[in-house]
């Protein structure tokens, strides 16, 4: 499931007294777990392998995306741990696509029947959530095809030779794909939010069936690309349906004979999806020391619950003065407990042991920021100081949309008009993270006030689909909905009303 925020009762959550700590690293995932290290490659490898495949099905591009792009994977105990992370009822995977650094948090052990979700599928089905999003990053799709295409890719098998199949059923959707409770008029409906939990089981096992008899079976193939084309293009969902499919009655009987037949797959070599180079290794003494805080850090913090967290990321961190990714850790709990002296302090110790370190410029910028804000410091000099922060670490990685989207904030929050520069490095944070909401409405609205108005539709129609989206997409559906009758006033007038908007590189 596609989530904005990740909980904070992960605190509930600690590390195995004696388990050792290891980081896999690699193209497109760092993952850390307790696991034995070559269980933890095994399972990076199969991460990377499946992109290799999910690329070659789609036949998309692998581009270089930097290391700050990267998919940073927790492997937690099981489900219930999963759940409190998130603070989900059942969750049984958690992905947040933020710009700062997308992250999913999966159990080592989840159900080993069939008819259960396994560890491997949780996280496929989350990585094929983040592959959508950042592929095709201007197009819009329903619900159903949403989850239809995070199932289809679910069920990954590795087989012995090497090979990787994809689009076996999904046995643990089996009631969702045979029950009645969500007929194709109501599945394709453009708004889905409003779904009873029969409804949003059927979204999910009626989504797969639809995405695989589009995709395997084939007859209807041209027909699905055309309904999903007509719907980018501008047509109501109902009407672009059917339109693409006739009567939609009709597939939905095609499809109840579909589900009780044999289902197909797609099989690719193995010399097709080659191991990609995985890097292990044993976390620093004070990392590990860290990790608890740091998992409970990371899965976000309130006003009520950032304090203790601080409080214990300072007894964690105090005897690794030179630890930079420890004391990099420590100045993000300390900035959410609202210490911005002591923040700023920890990221210049990070600084000060690797001068690399692009995040510790960038909460070392933001501590900055919220002490000048703090004193009512609006001053050219002082700002002047803390671009220099920022511009320091966009040098050290360009391609890192962070220092673009504080680059950007710091005028706002200065209160400043961002020049033209500084737009431009909106705009490519946005393709450098597309996945990010928060991130992709900010671009929307620069658009808007530039008077970029088509590129701000485009820009906005993702997130008003997107059936997580909460408020968020209720924003994203107006603003889209007042573009599209050609008031580029009342579209601008909406996106500045957002809660979300002014400052992307907040977390």
């Amino acid at each position: 499931m596609f989530r904005r925020l990740l909980a904070l009762a992960l605190s509930f959550v600690a590390p195995s007294a004696h388990a050792a700590w290891h980081e896999a690293s690699s193209k497109h995932f760092v993952v850390y777990s307790e696991q034995r290290p070559e269980k933890l490659r095994d399972f990076a490898d199969k991460l990377e392998r499946f992109d290799k495949a999910m690329r070659l099905l789609w036949a998309r591009p692998d581009p270089e995306i930097g290391p700050a792009n990267r998919v940073t994977v927790y492997i937690v105990d099981d489900i219930a741990d999963v759940g409190r992370l998130s603070n989900i009822r059942n969750a049984a995977g958690a992905y947040q696509g933020r710009a700062t650094g997308p992250i999913a948090f999966v159990p080592r052990a989840a159900g080993t029947d069939e008819t259960d979700l396994s560890a491997t599928a949780i996280l496929f089905h989350e990585y094929a959530h983040h592959f959508m999003f950042t592929t095709w990053p201007h197009a819009a799709y329903p619900s159903w095809f949403i989850e239809g295409f995070a199932e289809f890719h679910a069920t990954t098998r590795f087989e012995k030779d090497g090979s990787v199949v994809i689009g076996y059923p999904p046995q643990y959707r089996a009631w969702g794909i045979f029950q009645d409770s969500l007929p194709l008029e109501r599945m394709l409906a453009p708004d889905t939010r409003k779904l009873s939990e029969d409804q949003i089981q059927s979204l999910y096992g009626r989504g797969w069936l639809l995405t695989h008899y589009i995709m395997i079976e084939g007859s209807r193939g041209d027909q699905g690309m055309a309904y999903l084309k007509a719907i980018n293009d501008g047509k109501p969902a109902r009407e672009a349906a059917k339109t693409a499919f006739g009567e939609l009655r009709t597939l939905d009987r095609e499809l109840d004979r579909y589900a009780r037949g044999r289902f197909g797959a797609r099989k690719i070599a193995a010399k097709a999806v080659a191991p990609e180079p995985i890097t292990l290794r044993r976390l620093t003494p004070g990392e590990e020391a860290f990790m608890e805080v740091r998992l409970r850090s990371t899965a976000g913090v309130n006003r009520e619950t950032a304090p203790r967290v601080y409080a214990a990321a300072k007894k964690a961190a105090a005897p690794f003065p030179a630890d930079a990714r420890v004391q990099r850790w420590f100045a993000e709990t300390a900035f959410d407990a609202g210490d911005f002296a002591e923040a700023e302090a920890a990221a210049g110790r990070a600084i000060a042991a690797d001068p690399k370190l692009v995040e510790a410029y960038c909460y070392k910028a933001q501590a900055q920021m919220a002490q000048a804000i703090g004193k009512k410091d609006f001053s050219v000099e002082t700002w002047k100081a803390i671009r220099k922060t920022i511009v320091a670490a966009n040098k050290l990685d360009p391609e890192d949309p962070e220092p673009l989207m504080l680059y950007f904030r710091s005028f706002v929050d200065a209160g400043a008009t961002p020049p033209a520069s500084a737009r431009e490095g909106l705009y490519k944070a946005f393709e450098l993270a597309p996945q990010d909401e928060g991130l992709r409405l900010n671009a929307a609205l620069t658009r808007l006030r530039d008077g970029k108005t088509e590129d701000a539709r485009l820009t906005i129609r993702p997130l008003a689909f997107n059936p997580h989206g909460g408020a968020m997409t209720e924003h994203a559906s107006k603003i889209l909905a007042a573009i599209d009758s050609g008031d580029a006033a009342a579209a601008l007038k909406e996106a500045e009303g957002s809660t979300e908007a002014e400052k992307p590189g907040a977390d």
